[in-house]
């Protein structure tokens, strides 16, 4: 049951992470360069929370599994749901920093080419995210 449940809130991360990908970046890259930035801040801050918090459950869920089963797919499950974690310390930070510092009422050029470098890194994201599922999937395959 634990590795269902690991399963299922990895999979809320990635569908998460696919919809910021596939809908809201694009969304949002076509407005214009102050609204593009006005719109990022906010929903940046929402989602980090939201998905660091999907994230740290999954990755709970899925050492508990494996603890309980001993299935090294249930470990990997883990590992890959909180490897976006360091991810977005290590590389994204520096990118993330910029814009939640830029003035959303200033004309600032630089906002659309750090949106779009940070719609690609978030990609990675994503991969983390799938690999996580398919592993904890993999887990609960039948014998």
């Amino acid at each position: 049951m634990v590795g269902l449940l690991a399963l299922a809130v990895a999979a809320a991360f990635t569908g998460a992470a696919v919809y910021v990908s596939v809908a809201e970046q694009p969304a949002r890259l076509g407005l214009d360069d102050q609204a593009l930035l006005r719109e990022w801040q906010p929903s940046y801050k929402r989602g980090a929370a939201m998905q660091a918090s999907i994230a740290m459950v999954a990755c709970i869920l899925g050492l508990i599994a494996w603890w309980l089963t001993g299935a090294s797919a249930h470990l990997a499950g883990a590992l890959f749901i909180i490897l976006p974690w360091p991810w977005t310390l290590l590389v994204m930070m520096p990118t993330n920093r910029m814009l939640e510092a830029m003035d959303v009422g200033a004309p600032n050029s630089q906002a659309r080419s750090l949106i779009v470098r940070w719609g690609k890194m978030h990609l990675v994201r994503v991969a983390l995210g799938a690999l996580a599922t398919i592993a904890f999937l993999w887990a609960l395959r039948l014998p």
